[in-house]
């Protein structure tokens, strides 16, 4: 198998961030769970970018949460809330870095990959929900600190669920669909 590239965009690649931005732009706009802080929902979209994220990498990543986040948006209430869709995206390219690590694509999503799929994922929850948000917040929008940062933990927490879950879940399924390396072999 050939090795990675970190930042390789192709035709496969375009193609899956398309589909990635679509499934995404639909899924954060109709399949999500509220949680009873204003404006943030426990959002299924993010399990499914996380996957495409560790299939396809971290410019893929961030296109797909950044454009299906920003086209969300805009469809339901008019205009993007930027500071969040940067945030989805940052995400999504932080969740993407496991890409090269991971060997999804050659069948193999065992205990190792899962922790390391889930503890990227965790770090990019954290670092883009609860630090990255709710400063963008304050800066771009002059919101009040004390609500963005609850909305950011919030946010930060059901996104690394949802994605822990749904991804993780994604990415077992798609790798047994995967044949693995020296699986077949040749009969004299």
């Amino acid at each position: 198998m050939e090795k990675k590239k970190l930042f390789s965009f192709n035709t496969k690649t375009l193609v899956a961030t398309a589909l990635g931005a679509a499934l995404f732009t639909v899924l954060f706009m109709y399949i999500k769970i509220p949680t009873g802080i204003p404006e943030t929902e426990i959002q299924t979209a993010y399990g499914v970018g996380g996957f495409f994220a560790a299939l396809f990498g971290p410019l893929a990543g961030f296109l797909i949460q950044f454009i299906g986040h920003a086209i969300s948006d805009s469809v339901q209430y008019g205009s993007a809330w930027w500071s969040w869709v940067i945030a989805s995206g940052v995400e999504g390219f932080i969740v993407g870095l496991s890409f090269t690590k991971l060997k999804v694509e050659e069948g193999v999503f065992d205990s190792k990959g899962i922790i390391y799929f889930n503890v990227i994922q965790v770090i990019a929850n954290a670092f883009s929900w609860i630090l990255l948000a709710p400063i963008l917040d304050i800066v771009i929008y002059s919101e009040p600190a004390n609500l963005v940062f609850t909305q950011g933990a919030v946010a930060a927490l059901s996104n690394a669920v949802s994605t822990g879950v749904i991804g993780t879940i994604l990415l077992l399924i798609y790798s047994r669909t995967r044949s693995k390396s020296g699986s077949l072999s040749r009969e004299d």
